[in-house]
């Protein structure tokens, strides 16, 4: 799932391990896109790879609006978040004594992107 969040350039990508804290879920994906249809792209990519395994999500929500994409794998849920959203829940914060997966080389965290500075139109 990281892996196709990566493909899609989602923007730190963790993975929480919950089997010692909760009866829920395994863990926790979480990674975020830069506004809604980047969220969307993300989601869709990890769905098709889903597809591709043969397996698909038992439940998703918040797609339609794009601010927190709720995929419910079962053994992992995955949230892809707006910047604006995952920093307001702080999912991270909620469950920060929960032990964190390493990313793969293919999902390495990739940093939020910088704005560019603006160029100054010149003048003739």
């Amino acid at each position: 799932m990281l892996e196709a969040a990566a493909e899609k350039k989602a923007e730190n990508p963790i993975a929480l391990d919950l089997r010692k804290v909760a009866t829920f879920t395994d863990g926790f994906v979480i990674c975020t896109g830069a506004q809604r249809r980047q969220t969307q792209a993300i989601s869709d990519a990890i769905l098709e790879k889903l597809r591709a395994a043969g397996e698909k999500a038992s439940h998703i929500e918040g797609y339609d609006r794009g601010e927190w994409i709720l995929l419910d794998l079962s053994d992992v849920i995955v949230h892809v978040f707006t910047p604006e959203t995952r920093s307001f829940y702080g999912l991270e914060r909620l469950w920060g004594d929960t032990p964190r997966i390493a990313p793969t080389d293919g999902a390495r965290r990739r940093a939020p992107a910088k704005p560019r500075p603006r160029r100054e139109a010149r003048r003739a």
